[in-house]
């Protein structure tokens, strides 16, 4: 989804109340809250197949695949990432059952106008969940992948993935999934 800022500064109590009663999506960074725009249908289209590829797999292993619909909190953040997973019990951010804080994975597909965010600023954040082991965007104007992996000495791993034909090798969750799924149907913008 792309973002559209506002300029108010507000507390996270505000944020939460007026997101619980709103009739769109914002996220909260640091006081400001950004109201979320519709996304395009390529970008719905890669979301749902990645949700989809994650959950058919993760079937039976105590791990489940969330989709935008929950927040994640990090620091004093609150985003809606494109899909996540959770290995084990959900823990929630305060008694809100519709923010979680222990994702194991995070999935984010790029538009021109948030990809820059997302592999700077929200991954920044992102960071800040001990919980998280890895950490995979998704180009949807080309078949591009990139995942970021958690290493044991707490740097991070990129590998980069070009091919329709790779493999994506996502080690926090023991899956390895072709990224013709992640792409499966899609029609790429003309170049």
């Amino acid at each position: 989804m792309d973002a559209i800022q506002t300029t108010k500064h507000s507390t996270i109590e505000e944020y939460l109340v007026a997101e619980a009663q709103a009739a769109y999506k914002s996220e909260y960074y640091d006081g400001k809250i950004v109201a979320m725009s519709g996304g395009s249908p390529l970008h719905s289209q890669i979301s749902v197949n990645t949700t989809t590829a994650l959950k058919s797999r993760l079937r039976g292993r105590n791990c489940t695949t969330y989709n935008s619909d929950l927040k994640v909190q990090t620091g004093n953040v609150f985003v809606y990432p494109d899909a996540f997973v959770i290995c084990g019990d959900l823990e929630y951010y305060k008694d809100h059952s519709d923010i979680i804080t222990n994702p194991i994975l995070v999935v984010e597909v790029l538009s021109p106008s948030t990809s820059r965010y997302n592999k700077t600023g929200k991954f920044m954040r992102y960071l800040q969940l001990e919980s998280l082991q890895e950490y995979v965007l998704i180009e949807a104007e080309y078949p591009y992948i990139e995942v970021y992996k958690r290493q044991p000495n707490g740097k991070w791993l990129m590998s980069p993935y070009r091919e329709l034909g790779a493999i994506i090798e996502l080690e926090s969750i023991d899956l390895n999934i072709p990224m013709t799924e992640f792409y499966d149907e899609v029609k790429f913008p003309e170049v």
